[in-house]
């Protein structure tokens, strides 16, 4: 989490200089919700069945993560982003 904020406030940094910033925003993306999904996978399985049960609040975080992979770009695009923008540098 600490390591997603870090990256958060690079990308923020930059955008206040007035630099592009689109690498460090996917990458950010990319990182954060794939650790989100990560994250929410381990409290499913700690909570078991319990987890999946439509009130809980586990099943909602599990559903909230699981989106973060697709709304504002795919992970794939955002690897794709990353791509070009390494290979032009």
């Amino acid at each position: 989490i600490h390591a997603a904020r870090l990256m958060v406030y690079d990308a923020a940094w930059k955008l206040d200089q007035n630099k592009r910033a689109s690498l460090e925003a996917a990458m950010v993306k990319v990182y954060a919700s794939e650790m989100a999904n990560s994250v929410a996978d381990r409290v499913l399985q700690i909570h078991g069945g319990m987890g999946y049960m439509k009130d809980s609040p586990v099943e909602r975080a599990y559903r909230d993560a699981r989106i973060l992979r697709i709304y504002e770009g795919t992970s794939e695009v955002q690897r794709m982003i990353i791509a070009e923008e390494l290979l032009k540098n």
